[in-house]
């Protein structure tokens, strides 16, 4: 699968479920988790053009969101929209798998990059909280 390439809802859920099923049982539940797939694809679908505007934001000057490549783009988005809409995980345990996915899917430079900007995320989301 090309991953430089604007995925579709329909796409990412497709890969996603050509991926080994085991990925997705829960081990407590022991349970299929499609539905969780479903919501968190979904609502980066529905909140495309919000994440990529938080996205821009914490990018520098002289970047704009097309120069960020594909792949790493998709990670940003995912994780912001956890930190944002899904109170159910923890921010940090968000940052830390998005780590993770740049880790298998991109290299260590993308890696730095996805760190940087949803720490930067992370820690506003936090504060706007506390101020809250």
């Amino acid at each position: 699968m090309d991953f430089n390439q604007d995925l579709t809802k329909k796409d990412a859920i497709n890969h996603a479920l050509s991926i080994d099923q085991q990925e997705f049982v829960s081990e407590d539940e022991e349970e299929f988790v499609p539905v969780y797939l479903d919501d968190l694809v979904g609502g980066v679908v529905e909140h495309q053009a919000e994440l990529d505007g938080i996205i821009q934001k914490h990018l520098r000057s002289n970047w704009s969101i097309q120069r960020i490549a594909k792949m790493d783009l998709i990670i940003l988005r995912l994780g912001i929209y956890e930190m944002l809409y899904n109170t159910q995980v923890p921010n940090r345990v968000v940052l830390n798998e998005a780590i993770e996915l740049a880790k298998t899917f991109s290299d260590d430079q993308s890696r730095k990059f996805v760190n940087g900007i949803l720490s930067n995320v992370m820690k506003e989301i936090d504060e706007a909280g506390a101020n809250s």
